[in-house]
């Protein structure tokens, strides 16, 4: 069942955050208290323990240190140019209103109707259960939110999102989030920084979730226990439409046979980090092992051509295809 694009101003109010508690990306020092949930570029805010500056350019706080922006250059700049090659974007602030039911484009629809069976599961068998022990709503990090249309979906469900991502363009990354506002009365705080170092302190959010995301990662483990750090002891992380193969050697050769596409079609591998790419059963088992917790398997269904897919792959001796599920864990105290 398709939900409703668009929503009232009214409808679309969260309920009031308390001040987010900001700590330095560089030392873990404080970075203060950011009260107004959508910031204006002005004054910066200073570490306490070393000289990181907190600033907001444009709505978006840069909380990466100068030398992780040099280290994600290349990636950023790269991404960018593939994502404008496939697409992605539009000027018109109900392409990103329909997401992720509808691609007014038509050039991704594929993946938006992937995203859209994941999202509408979410709704339905996932969120209910965790909204019904937060009655005034929810905070939520968004962990690589892209355009950030899942913050803006949570918003209308009355949530206080929080949307985190490397990039912050207005066609792809966090400056979308613009096209939002008109039916929003406050749009949710926007922070560049990388899933490894997020800006808070201990213990602010109820759920995390990565939404196609979490397969960026170039250490699981350690992305997987920052965002740990930022819930709270009732909290949930939620990884969705991540890839998942049933052994390595799948995934490794997604992997050779994704880097000679993007050589042959833009000229690089797209490898400058070395991003894991992908989830198998044994990636997944290390995981609770190392860092405590007990996933919870959810798979949708996205239709019987999707679920023939690997049928059809091995019987005409082609590699397994991957497949998209959603995993949820409880934080253990």
């Amino acid at each position: 069942m398709i939900s409703p694009t668009h929503a009232p101003r009214s409808a679309a109010v969260g309920h009031s955050r308390q001040a987010l508690e900001l700590q330095c990306p560089c030392c873990n020092g404080s970075l203060g208290r950011l009260s107004a949930p959508e910031a204006k570029t002005g004054y910066p805010l200073f570490c306490s323990g070393c000289d990181f500056e907190l600033w907001c350019l444009s709505g978006i706080w840069r909380a990466l240190p100068p030398e992780r922006e040099m280290y994600f250059e290349r990636f950023i700049s790269e991404y960018q140019a593939v994502r404008s090659a496939e697409g992605r974007g539009s000027n018109e602030s109900t392409y990103y209103l329909d997401l992720p039911y509808h691609d007014a484009t038509g050039r991704n629809s594929a993946q938006w109707t992937i995203r859209s069976h994941s999202f509408s599961y979410l709704e339905r068998k996932i969120l209910p259960a965790i909204e019904a022990q937060h009655k005034g709503g929810m905070d939520v990090l968004d962990l690589g939110a892209g355009n950030c249309w899942l913050s803006y979906r949570l918003a209308l469900r009355g949530h206080r999102a929080v949307a985190i991502d490397l990039l912050t363009n207005q066609d792809d990354g966090l400056g979308a989030a613009t096209h939002f506002r008109g039916q929003l009365q406050l749009l949710f705080p926007r922070f560049q920084a990388e899933v490894d170092r997020l800006p808070f302190h201990d213990s602010q959010f109820d759920v995390a979730i990565f939404n196609a995301s979490f397969h960026y990662s170039e250490n699981y483990e350690a992305t997987l226990a920052e965002a740990l750090r930022c819930l709270r002891s009732t909290g949930v992380v939620i990884i969705a439409d991540s890839p998942w193969y049933s052994n390595d050697a799948s995934g490794q050769e997604m992997l050779a046979q994704r880097r000679a596409h993007f050589v042959a079609r833009y000229g690089f591998a797209s490898d400058s980090l070395t991003s894991l790419e992908y989830l198998t059963d044994e990636r997944l088992r290390v995981l609770e092992h190392r860092c405590g917790v007990s996933w919870q398997r959810h798979s949708p269904y996205y239709g019987l051509r999707w679920s023939m897919r690997p049928w059809v792959a091995k019987l005409r001796r082609r590699r397994e295809p991957s497949q998209f599920r959603i995993y949820l864990a409880a934080v253990r105290e």
